[in-house]
């Protein structure tokens, strides 16, 4: 396979730099269940396993920091506070599904390498311990 790009290492510094706040576990959860419509914060925060509220407000801060997502603050009493996929996090959304359904379309192919990665390898940890 050869690439199809000139490699220029500024594009890369970009690409890393956008990959790791759109691709890490929290903010691909959050895309997703804002990928269904507006949610207010405590029911992201029920619909994302395992996050903590502070982790959650940091994810969605740098989501709104980056133009995935709006933040909409209603007058009322306590104030009420909806998240939204932008346009351009609703084109983000298209791609998080298709890895999604990319991961389970190949979960068992990727978790029977897995497992004869590590046979082998146990294997090879057993000659060498055999050997010391």
């Amino acid at each position: 396979m050869s690439p199809s790009h000139t490699h220029v290492p500024s594009n890369c510094r970009t690409v890393t730099e956008i990959l790791s706040r759109v691709g890490d576990k929290w903010s691909v959860q959050v895309v997703a269940q804002l990928g269904d419509g507006p949610k207010r914060f405590n029911e992201l925060r029920r619909l994302v396993a395992g996050i903590s509220q502070r982790m959650l407000t940091l994810t969605v801060r740098s989501l709104e920091r980056d133009g995935l997502v709006t933040r909409t603050v209603y007058p009322t009493i306590p104030p009420r506070v909806d998240y939204q996929l932008t346009g351009l996090g609703c084109s983000l959304l298209k791609t998080v599904r298709e890895l999604g359904a990319w991961a389970i379309t190949n979960r068992d192919q990727i978790l029977e390498a897995r497992h004869r990665f590590d046979e082998a390898h146990a294997s090879e940890l057993e000659r060498q311990s055999d050997a010391a």
